[in-house]
């Protein structure tokens, strides 16, 4: 495994500090595509009465997003580092708010189905922009730390606010305004970003290889599809086994090609380092324990304990303040202060404890206090986990691997939430029938709890066992202390 310098020029010199103001750029660009993976969910069923949607055209007006995103986020880490980051952030704000725009303006499903995927594809090139940014402005230790804490702790706040965004919005005015939001943000980057951000030259010699995109994006799509549809099609069926056998086959091919041809979509020196590579395990994991609880608790909030879809987003809002609390506080304070190895690999083990009250779910549970714990525990664990592993995973990427690198732990991110829905869903149901089959006269909602505590057993136990190759391969050293600092 090899490591690399980063490269510094004029606009990042080595300890010079550049202020927040950067940062609100960048975190008002990733807010729009973040808010528009959770915001959707609660305008659902008035979208579908608005437009006179089928079933399966409803879900494709989130599935068209999150398909777009997945399939093509290497290609934009690629092209920020050939074009400038600066340049392809604004034409994926730009592109992102005039089909958020045309999806708010939509007279019939394919219309908006059409818009969220044209969305998808364009927050794939800003969200690789972002964070290709973010190393690139911010090179000082000390506030690169806080940086990462602030830009994360928006970002899972954003996640969990969507739900209560949504509700609000859809209840107020109506579900149209979900997609108008994203005008307002995108003014804030596209006015901030040649003002703030620095207008680094692409990288020519960087060249993009259509067939590793085709790859690459074929396989995400298969794999995300396939993992998203198992549970209302089941493992079985010919779509998904189809989709998975193909996700396989592709992500195969990729990573060969990858491993043998000059000018790779995503060079193998990237993630093979040890400490990115421990990063990058780090970011999956992450992503897997909130996304398998989000799951867990969406569906006994609301269908076991009968909660509004606004109800459900406003008791998830101590998970996004105690994220914030430890992206914003906790997270830079361990990250200058222990070695990156303890930092991550802990918060990770702390995720997995943030998972066990939900064990003890029955029937009769209340939001207080099992509910409630476990949003407090997972919020502060994942928020401490976000920026640490994602500074470890954009450790000593070399300019021209920036883009690339930091689409790649978008790209994990995905593939984590995916796997965490999937896996735990599928877990959770099969455990639920077994119970059932067992306890014919317990009822359909003792089952179905007994199967989410299962699963988010099952959850805590995957969590710890990846802590464990997290804590060997990262090794890097402590960051050293400033004289005369305050830490």
């Amino acid at each position: 495994m090899t490591s690399a310098a980063t490269v510094t020029g004029p606009a990042a010199a080595p300890g010079r500090r550049h202020g927040w103001w950067p940062l609100a750029v960048i975190c008002s660009a990733h807010l729009m595509a973040v808010l528009d993976t959770t915001v959707m969910f609660v305008a659902l069923p008035s979208v579908q009465h608005s437009l006179s949607l089928t079933v399966t055209a409803r879900q494709w007006v989130v599935t068209a997003y999150t398909l777009a995103l997945a399939g093509l986020l290497l290609l934009g880490g690629r092209l920020a580092d050939r074009f400038g980051a600066r340049r392809t952030l604004l034409i994926g704000v730009a592109g992102f708010a005039l089909a958020s725009a045309a999806g708010g303006a939509a007279v019939d499903g394919t219309m908006l189905i059409a818009a969220r995927a044209v969305q998808g594809a364009f927050a794939a090139v800003l969200v690789s922009s972002t964070k290709s940014l973010l190393i690139t402005v911010y090179t000082d230790e000390d506030e690169r730390a806080r940086v990462m804490g602030v830009f994360t702790a928006t970002l899972t706040a954003g996640m969990a606010a969507g739900f209560v965004l949504g509700g609000v919005l859809t209840t107020t005015l109506n579900w149209r305004w979900c997609l108008y939001v994203n005008l307002p943000l995108s003014l804030v980057a596209l006015l901030g970003a040649p003002r703030v951000l620095p207008n680094l030259p692409g990288r020519r010699d960087v060249r993009i290889d259509l067939v590793s995109v085709l790859l690459s994006a074929a396989g995400m799509i298969a794999l995300v599809y396939g993992l998203g549809e198992a549970s209302s099609l089941g493992w079985g069926s010919a779509p998904i086994v189809t989709a998975l056998t193909a996700a396989a086959v592709l992500l195969a091919a990729f990573a060969a090609r990858q491993a043998g041809r000059a000018g790779r979509l995503l060079p193998l020196r990237v993630i093979l380092e040890r400490n990115r590579g421990g990063g990058y395990l780090a970011l999956i994991v992450n992503a897997l324990s909130t996304f398998g609880m989000m799951l867990v608790l969406t569906y006994q909030l609301q269908s076991v304990m009968a909660y509004s879809p606004l109800q459900t987003g406003l008791a998830l809002i101590p998970f996004a303040l105690a994220a914030a609390a430890g992206s914003a506080f906790a997270a830079p304070r361990l990250m200058r202060r222990l070695p990156p190895r303890w930092t991550v690999a802990g918060s990770v083990v702390a995720e997995a404890a943030g998972l066990l009250p939900l064990v003890w779910l029955t029937p009769a549970s209340r939001y207080l206090p099992l509910i409630l714990a476990a949003t407090l525990i997972e919020g502060l664990a994942t928020g401490i986990a976000g920026p640490a592993a994602l500074n470890i995973a954009l450790r000593a990427v070399p300019r021209s691997d920036r883009g690339a690198a930091a689409a790649g732990t978008s790209a994990v991110g995905q593939l984590g939430s995916s796997i965490g829905a999937a896996l735990l869903n599928t877990i959770a149901a099969t455990a639920t029938a077994g119970y059932l089959a067992a306890h014919a006269a317990a009822g359909a909602a003792a089952g179905t709890v007994h199967g989410f505590a299962v699963a988010m057993t099952w959850g805590a136990v995957i969590v710890i066992a990846v802590a464990i190759p997290v804590a060997v391969l990262i090794n890097a050293k402590a960051p050293a202390r400033r004289p005369g600092s305050a830490g």
